[in-house]
C-alpha cells in the first residue's frame, strides 16, 4: 500500500519480504511425528533426524534422496575404463611402427636395416617407446602422422584432465594456442598464490577472466569458485591415477611428464598443483576412492570427469546420510544435489530445511547448550494429539463418553435463575431475560407498530446449576525396564499425557498428578514425561508411588480422590524405614505387606483405585485383584494399543458416577 499525495492510497503486490498475512507454516504433523518417536523412547534429536530422513507432506526425505544419489553413483561407475588414453596411444604407436616397417622393408640400404634394428630395440612399455621415438627420423608419412597424433592426443588429454573442456579447445592447436595456455597457467598460479597469501584478489580475478575466460566455460563468479573447480578436478585426477594398475599408472605418469616437459609446463603445473592443495586441503587428495569400471574406454579428461562425478556423488551421499558427528542439513551442497538429481531435489531439501527451522522459530523445539528439547508448547500439542487419538478410538469402538466442545452448564440445572455477572459461564435464561427487558421498557413511549424489544445488560439472567465436585486424580505409571522390554512404555507415556491434557483442558476444576515408579517413585511433569526413559535400575516400587499419591490427595481434601495405576508386574521393591529402596525377585513377603498396607491407607482416604495390568502373568493378576478389592476398585487388562482408551474412559466413567450420586 502506497500513499499518493492528494489521491489517497494505491494497492499492489507486497514486496517487503515474506507475506505478513500468509498463514503460519503448518507444523502440526511434524510435531506429532516427532512426538510419537519421543514417546516411543527416542531422543528429540534422533526423532527429528528420523523425520528428516522419512520426509513428509509429499516431499522426499533424506533417505529417498540418498537412494536416488546411490543409483546415480551406480550408473556413474559403469561409465567406462580409465585406460582409454593409454590404449589409444598404444594403438597409434603400433600403427606408426607397422607403417614404418612397411616403408623400410623393400629398401636394401644399410640405413634401413639400422632403422629396423632401432625399431626392434624399442622398450616394451608404451611411455618408453614414445620417448625413444621422439628423435626418430620417420620415412613413412603415415607413421609420422600417427606419431604426431600421439603428441597431439597427449597434449589435449593431459591438459583436459587438469582443465575441463580443454580437449576441444586445443584440437588442431597452433603454436599460438599452446602459448595462450602457457600464459593462462602462469597467470593462474599468480592469482592462486595471491589468494593463498590472503590478498584482495577481486580485481586480479576480473582481469584474469577477461583475458583467459575462454578456457573456463563454467564461468566461475569468484576466485573461490575458480579454485573450487580446479582443486576438485586436480584431486579427481589423483584419484583417477590411483585407480589404475601400478604398470598403467607408471606408464601414464611418464607420458604426462613427457608431455608437460615438451610444452614447457612441467614446473608451472607442479606449482599450480601445490597451490591448489594449499587452497583446499579439505579435499581427498591422494585418497583412493571409487573409479569407473565400465566397458567403454575413456580418455584421461573423460576419466577425470567421471572420477570427479563419482567423488561428488560420494560426498553428496555422505552429506545426505547425516551419519557423522555434528551433521546438519546445511552441510548438503545444493549445487551438487541439483547436478545429480535436478531442481526438484533441491526444492525437497529446502522444504526439509524450512521445517527444521520453523520447529525452533515457532517454539516447538528448544536448543540449550547444544541439546535439543521439546518445548512446553510441543508437549501440550503431544498431549492434545494423544487425547484426540484416544477419543477417536472411543468413538470407533462405541466405548465410553466424553464431554463435547459445545457451551453448556457446569453442572445440573436447579430450575432457578439469577442476574448475570461478569465472568459467568452458565447458559442464559432467555425467557426471563426478555421478560426483564419488556418490564423495564413498558413505560417508555414507542411508535404504533414498533414491537422491538431492546435488551440492556441489566436484563440478562443466567440459569443456576449445581456446584460440580472436582476430582483429584493420581496416575501412577510403571517406569521399570520391563515396560520397555514388553513394548508398552510408549503407550504408557502417551496415555499419561492424554489424561493430563484431558484434565487440564476439559475439566480444569479437577487436579492431576503423574507419578512414575521403579526402584523409587517420583512426581513427573508433562515436559519431563515426554522425553523420560525407563529406569534401568531394577524394581517396581508401588509402595512409594502410593505414598506420593496419598500426599497429593491430602492437598485436595474437597475433591473426590481417584488413583489409577498402570503396571506390568507385581511389586518387587519397597522403602525401608530409613528411606532406602530394597529390591528382591521373586518378591519378598515384606515388600508385598508394605505395599498392601499402603493400599489400605489409600482406601481409608476414600479414594477409588483402579489398576491397568499390562501383563497377564498369574502372579500380577492375583495381586492386583487382591488390592483392588481392598480399595474398592477394578482391574483392567487392556492391550497396550488400547491402554489410553481404557484409562480415559475409566476416568470419564468415574466422573459420571460421581455426578449421579
Amino acid at each position: 500500500m502506497v500513499r499518493r499525495p492528494g489521491k489517497g492510497y494505491r494497492y499492489g503486490r507486497w514486496r517487503g519480504g515474506p507475506d505478513p498475512l500468509a498463514p503460519p507454516y503448518d507444523l502440526g504433523s511434524a510435531v506429532d511425528e516427532i512426538g510419537d518417536s519421543v514417546l516411543g523412547g527416542s531422543g528429540v534429536r534422533e526423532a527429528l533426524r528420523e523425520l528428516l530422513r522419512r520426509g513428509m507432506d509429499g516431499r522426499r526425505g533424506l533417505d529417498e534422496l540418498r537412494r536416488s544419489v546411490r543409483e546415480r553413483l551406480r550408473q556413474a561407475r559403469n561409465a567406462g575404463r580409465m585406460d582409454g588414453t593409454l590404449q589409444e596411444v598404444r594403438e597409434l604407436l603400433d600403427r606408426a611402427v607397422e607403417a614404418e616397417r612397411r616403408e623400410l622393408f623393400p629398401d636394401p640400404d644399410d640405413m634401413a636395416r639400422l632403422a629396423e634394428a632401432e625399431l626392434d630395440a624399442l622398450p616394451e612399455d608404451t611411455a618408453g617407446a614414445v620417448r625413444a621415438l621422439k628423435e626418430y627420423d620417420w620415412r613413412s608419412a603415415e607413421a609420422r602422422q600417427a606419431y604426431e597424433q600421439i603428441q597431439d592426443l597427449l597434449r589435449r588429454e593431459v591438459l583436459d584432465s587438469s582443465f575441463a573442456s580443454m580437449k576441444q579447445a586445443l584440437e588442431n592447436a597452433s603454436e599460438g594456442d599452446v602459448q595462450a595456455v602457457k600464459d593462462m597457467v602462469a597467470d593462474l598460479s599468480q592469482l592462486i598464490d595471491a589468494h593463498n597469501r590472503g590478498e584482495d584478489t577481486d580485481e586480479q580475478f576480473r582481469e584474469f577472466m577477461e583475458k583467459h575466460g575462454q578456457f573456463f566455460p563454467d564461468d566461475p563468479q569468484s576466485v573461490e569458485d575458480l579454485i573450487d573447480q580446479l582443486a576438485r578436478r586436480a584431486a579427481a585426477q589423483e584419484r583417477m591415477m590411483a585407480g589404475l594398475s601400478p604398470e598403467q599408472r607408471a606408464e601414464l605418469a611418464d607420458l604426462m611428464a613427457q608431455t608437460m616437459q615438451d610444452m614447457g609446463l612441467a614446473s608451472e603445473m607442479a606449482h599450480l598443483q601445490d597451490a591448489l592443495r594449499q587452497a583446499r586441503p579439505d579435499l581427498p587428495w591422494g585418497q583412493r576412492g571409487q573409479v569407473p569400471d565400465g566397458e567403454q574406454s575413456l580418455g584421461m579428461g573423460d576419466a577425470t570427469s567421471a572420477v570427479a562425478e563419482l567423488a561428488d556423488l560420494e560426498a553428496l551421499s555422505n552429506q545426505l546420510s547425516q551419519g557423522y558427528a555434528g551433521a546438519s542439513l546445511a552441510d548438503v551442497d545444493e549445487e551438487l544435489l541439483e547436478r545429480a538429481l535436478g531442481r526438484p531435489a533441491v526444492d525437497d531439501l529446502a522444504a526439509l530445511r524450512r521445517m527444521e527451522r520453523e520447529l525452533e522459530r515457532q517454539g516447538y523445539l528448544n536448543r540449550s547448550d547444544g541439546k535439543l528439547e521439546l518445548s512446553p508448547k510441543a508437549v501440550r500439542r503431544l498431549g492434545a494429539t494423544a487425547l484426540r487419538r484416544v477419543f477417536a478410538q472411543l468413538d470407533a469402538t462405541g466405548r465410553g463418553e466424553h464431554d463435547v466442545a459445545d457451551a453448556g452448564a457446569a453442572g445440573e440445572l436447579t430450575g432457578s435463575s439469577r442476574e448475570w455477572r461478569f465472568g459467568d459461564e452458565q447458559p442464559l435464561d432467555v425467557v426471563r431475560t426478555v421478560k426483564n427487558a419488556v418490564l423495564r421498557t413498558a413505560h417508555e413511549p414507542r411508535a404504533e407498530r414498533d414491537r422491538h424489544v431492546r435488551i440492556a445488560v441489566e436484563d440478562f439472567e443466567v440459569v443456576e446449576t449445581e456446584r460440580r465436585t472436582g476430582a483429584a486424580v493420581a496416575l501412577l505409571v510403571d517406569l521399570s525396564y520391563s515396560m520397555a522390554l514388553r513394548g508398552t512404555w510408549g503407550a504408557a507415556k502417551s496415555t499419561a499425557m492424554a489424561l493430563h491434557s484431558l484434565v487440564t483442558t476439559r475439566f480444569p476444576q479437577d487436579a492431576i498428578q503423574i507419578i512414575g515408579f521403579s526402584s523409587t517413585a517420583q512426581v513427573l511433569r508433562p515436559e519431563t514425561l515426554a522425553e523420560l526413559s525407563v529406569d534401568t535400575l531394577q524394581g517396581t516400587n508401588l509402595q512409594h508411588g502410593l505414598m506420593l499419591a496419598r500426599r497429593f490427595l491430602a492437598r485436595h481434601r474437597d475433591a473426590e480422590p481417584v488413583v489409577l495405576v498402570v503396571t506390568d508386574g507385581e511389586p518387587t521393591a519397597h522403602l525401608e524405614d530409613d528411606g532406602t529402596p530394597f529390591f528382591c525377585w521373586p518378591p519378598m513377603p515384606e515388600t508385598i505387606a508394605r505395599t498392601v498396607a499402603e493400599v489400605e491407607r489409600v482406601a481409608r482416604s476414600g479414594a477409588t483405585m483402579n489398576v491397568f495390568a499390562l501383563d497377564p502373568e498369574p502372579g500380577l493378576v492375583h495381586f492386583v485383584h487382591d488390592i483392588t478389592q481392598r480399595a474398592g476398585g477394578r482391574v483392567f487388562t487392556p492391550d497396550s494399543e488400547r491402554l489410553g482408551e481404557y484409562v480415559v474412559a475409566d476416568y470419564l466413567r468415574t466422573r459420571r458416577g460421581r455426578r449421579a450420586r
